[in-house]
């Protein structure tokens, strides 16, 4: 007997007969005499017998890309009540983040709202908790959060609790004050309660190459925060007069939300330092200093649930899995280099950006 054909019994012994037309047809299209072709039919019985290195899932998947819910903790199999719990992570700001890859991810502010509307539609829905991990971002795009909350809030009647996480500072801190209650944990960053603004500059550099740029402009301020001239005394003024505003604005808020604290301190703690969750606890920033399972447990005793069990649920896009109470659904893009040296969007504009931001590494 050829030994191809003594090849191709012996394969064919060692599968099971309902397997026979498939592999039947395997052979003939493996049969050639190319490197490829052996090597895949060499392997075939490994694959087919379950011993392949890897799986594939074939399944079919929705085109609607709306919010599903998934139930990341449940306390009784007979639990109809939900608690809400939404996440806020990354830089705040209103616009899709990119990658080195050209790749984007969710509107921060587009996202939180479209949480907040499912959860304010949910009857069952009986309170939320605001888990946010942020050292804030755009001074719009922070306000804009802030206000979609507060919205949420009236038009609801629905408890919120907000959680700190790692970071929960700046844009991250000014967020949670639209929460009833903000929880910290022990290691939590929080405070920074200011406003920054960068303004790069390269004249210097321009000089040295002998670049220069011609600029036509209808009004001495036109240009002001330029990054091909110095920076002014009157463009500074100007400047200073934007961030004086934003800052009072910021006083404001966290003055409304934390009562404990006299609006005549609060400059004291709002020179951009930041404490940890128990220091803020101490200042008054924060209501209590607790974990995540706490907020959870404060927000049932908010809705009139502490003694009933709930289930946590939380939003995300189709096939985002979310196996517990501390999964994010809103995961980084992929990266292909193991350090990424690219700038933030927010760092990399030419136009000067005011933010509630907390961001030490500048």
């Amino acid at each position: 007997m050829p030994a191809t054909a003594r090849s191709s019994l012996q394969v064919k012994a060692r599968i099971r007969p309902g397997r026979r037309t498939e592999v039947r047809s395997a052979r003939q299209t493996l049969r050639g005499p190319t490197p490829l072709g052996r090597t895949l039919w060499a392997a075939l019985p490994l694959l087919l017998s379950g011993c392949g290195p890897a799986s594939f899932l074939i399944t079919p998947v929705s085109t609607k890309q709306a919010l599903t819910e998934e139930v990341v903790l449940r306390e009784s199999a007979w639990a109809t009540q939900k608690i809400a719990l939404i996440d806020v992570d990354g830089i705040l700001q209103n616009a899709r983040p990119t990658t080195l890859l050209g790749t984007a991810g969710e509107n921060p502010v587009s996202l939180l709202a479209e949480k907040l509307d499912r959860a304010a539609e949910d009857k069952n829905v009986r309170a939320v908790v605001l888990r946010i991990n942020s050292p804030g971002g755009g001074a719009t795009a922070t306000d804009l959060m802030y206000n979609e909350l507060c919205r949420f809030r009236q038009r609801s009647g629905k408890p919120v609790i907000a959680v700190l996480l790692d970071v929960g500072a700046s844009g991250g801190y000014y967020l949670a004050c639209g929460a009833d209650r903000i929880y910290a944990l022990p290691t939590t960053i929080t405070g920074s309660i200011g406003v920054v603004m960068i303004a790069p500059e390269l004249s210097g550099t321009m000089q040295k190459i002998g670049l220069r740029v011609n600029v036509i402009k209808s009004g001495e301020l036109k240009d002001m925060g330029s990054l091909f001239r110095e920076m002014s005394a009157q463009d500074r003024a100007v400047f200073q007069g934007l961030i004086d505003g934003m800052y009072g604005r910021f006083l404001d808020v966290v003055a409304s939300a934390r009562s404990g604290v006299e609006r005549e301190r609060l400059p004291q703690l709002a020179d951009g330092r930041v404490f940890l969750g128990t220091e803020a606890k101490q200042l008054g920033l924060v209501d209590e200093v607790g974990t995540l399972r706490d907020a959870l447990s404060a927000a049932k005793t908010a809705c009139g649930l502490a003694d009933i069990n709930v289930k946590v649920v939380q939003y995300g896009r189709p096939l985002a899995y979310r196996p517990n109470i501390y999964a994010h659904y809103d995961q980084p893009p992929g990266q292909v280099n193991l350090v990424n040296v690219r700038l933030p969007d927010w760092l990399a504009s030419p136009s000067p950006q005011l933010m509630y931001i907390w961001a030490p590494g500048w």
